[in-house]
This record gives structure tokens, sequence and C-alpha cells, in this order.
């Protein structure tokens, strides 16, 4: 599986809004990603909900990991995005 660490870009970190727009992004897709903080156990990022277990506030550094590159960077560059904007 591809992964990707960058740095979570939400001015508030990946609380229910930002985690609502990556979950959807994932279920369109249609392939399995995950998302982890340093040291912590990957979750679904298809779920808002396991998103925002993360606890990943901004400027953390968050690894996603899927086996569609096309899908990874799409995740990824979300994640570094200012989604509260």
């Amino acid at each position: 599986m591809a992964t990707k660490t960058v740095t979570v870009g939400s001015a508030i970190g990946l609380h229910a809004r930002p985690a609502a727009i990556i979950a959807e992004e994932v279920v369109k897709a249609g392939v399995p990603v995950t998302l982890a903080v340093d040291g912590g156990e990957p979750v679904d990022a298809g779920s808002a909900l396991m998103i925002m277990t993360l606890g990943a506030g901004n400027g953390a550094q968050v690894t996603v990991a899927c086996d569609d590159t096309d899908v990874l960077a799409a995740v990824a560059g979300l994640v570094e995005q200012d989604l509260d904007a």
C-alpha cells in the first residue's frame, strides 16, 4: 500500500467538517484509504467519526495510505487544505 505523510492544514484540525469532506471523497472513490497519526493505529478514512478519533490538530503529521495513487494524492491534498475556509 502506498503512503504519503502530510501536515493537517485545517485551522482547527480534523474535526467534524474536514472529516466529513474527506470521508465523502473516500466513499466516492470506492477504494480503501486509511489515515494515521505518528504512533497511532490507522483508521478508515471513509468514516468521519473514525477520522475525528485521530485527534489530529492543525500542524499534525498524518499518514495517508491507499493502493490507488490518484486517490492517495486527492485525500492527502484534502488533509493539507484548510477545509474550514
